[in-house]
């Protein structure tokens, strides 16, 4: 550890977002998007079209509109399109999930973040004027998504072509130490406070959308440990291990099926935006995925053990080997508690057996998993 202390066990499991024990270990793993050519896949690597979570209207990128020499409008990537299908380092966005609330008696005032500056944000005020120039009429909730909880709370997530989700401004976040990834989580968490702000305060946003907008704020009663804040960032998708097997777009599909499966996923296939930049003109969105249609499907049990000539001491079961696609499905946080329980589960196997976790007996690790009541395969009703 940094403090020089030493920790020894028979076997670790990783649970961590960003597969930091995973990494150290000297295990393979990957950060981005694979090429589509790699696994045979047609959902992974760069988009060809962005359709959904979107700007719905063209809004000039350049610091004085069409003129390309002027420079790019923040929160915009000064990079080509690449090629479709393509793989590259982009990392799906994340944000902070908001627990706000419009209970005035539990409802804490907006306030600007530190060096709050409007003119950054002038892509959001571009990108409203275009949607009320079309004959739209925008409303709060294009932009971002609250999820009714108890006590008149939300949580509250990304939605629209410009939202919470701070597009293009985590790549360094995976592989980044301690420090980097603290400045990041502020960047995050400015990037946000400013948005709402503007959206609250700026003359340019429509009247009906800021008068909405400063009928919400934090509920003072949670977080009260980081100031009303959520205390840790939605880390979509970090590192993801590579190991003997692979979780595909296949699998989602259910054209390869795992044969040891220690947990079932059955999200979309989805993939928040990787970058926003210049296509044709204006700027664009590119990364955002959406494809389902499937039924739950087995993750294998491999894919959460390293290749046994790297650590044979090691369960990863977040930072599971899979593509980034397959990842998207896969990332949920019912999936990883199950996985979490195969994870501990095995490790106990590996204990009693003192054996590799790659040596186990799958037939033993299959019978307690349904002992104790696990679902591994899907039938209709179940």
């Amino acid at each position: 550890m940094e403090n020089g202390k030493t920790y020894r066990a028979s076997v670790f499991i990783d649970a961590t977002y960003e597969g930091d024990l995973m990494a150290r270990a000297g295990v393979s793993y990957t950060v981005g998007r694979e090429t589509n050519s790699k696994y045979n896949e047609t959902l992974n690597g760069i988009c060809s079209e962005t359709p959904k979570h979107q700007f719905v209207e063209a809004v000039d990128p350049y610091l004085k509109p069409g003129d390309a020499r002027s420079g790019l409008l923040s929160f915009i990537q000064s990079e080509a399109q690449g090629q479709p299908g393509a793989a590259d380092r982009s990392v799906q966005a994340y944000n902070f999930r908001l627990c706000y609330t419009q209970h005035p008696a539990n409802r804490l005032l907006h306030a600007a973040p530190p060096k709050y500056d409007p003119a950054k944000y002038e892509l959001l005020a571009r990108y409203l004027e275009a949607l009320v120039a079309a004959g739209h009429e925008p409303k709060l909730d294009d932009f971002w998504h609250p999820v009714w909880m108890p006590n008149s709370k939300t949580d509250i997530n990304n939605n629209g072509g410009f939202s919470t989700d701070f597009i293009g401004a985590n790549f360094e976040y995976p592989d980044g130490n301690y420090a980097t990834r603290a400045r990041i989580c502020l960047e995050h968490a400015d990037y946000i406070r400013g948005f709402i702000y503007f959206l609250a305060t700026s003359p340019r946003v429509p009247e009906n959308m800021r008068a909405e907008m400063q009928s919400w704020g934090p509920a003072k009663d949670e977080f009260l440990d980081t100031g009303n804040w959520p205390h840790q960032l939605y880390v979509r998708e970090a590192r993801r291990m590579i190991s003997d097997y692979v979780m595909t777009e296949h699998n989602c599909r259910g054209v390869a099926k795992a044969e040891d499966p220690v947990a079932l996923a059955a999200y979309t296939m989805d993939s928040h935006n990787c970058r926003r930049i210049v296509r044709n003109g204006h700027a664009e969105n590119e990364g955002d995925v959406q494809v389902g249609g499937f039924p739950p499907y087995p993750i294998a049990y491999r894919s959460i053990v390293p290749k046994s000539r790297e650590c044979e001491n090691l369960l990863v079961p977040i930072c599971l080997s899979a593509t980034h696609i397959a990842y998207g499905s896969i990332r949920m946080e019912p999936v990883f508690m199950i996985l979490g329980q195969s994870a501990a589960t095995a490790a106990a196997l590996a204990l009693n057996a003192k054996t590799p976790v790659q040596m186990i007996s799958y037939q033993q690790l299959r019978a307690q998993l349904l002992a104790d009541e696990q679902v591994l395969e899907w039938r209709e009703g179940n």
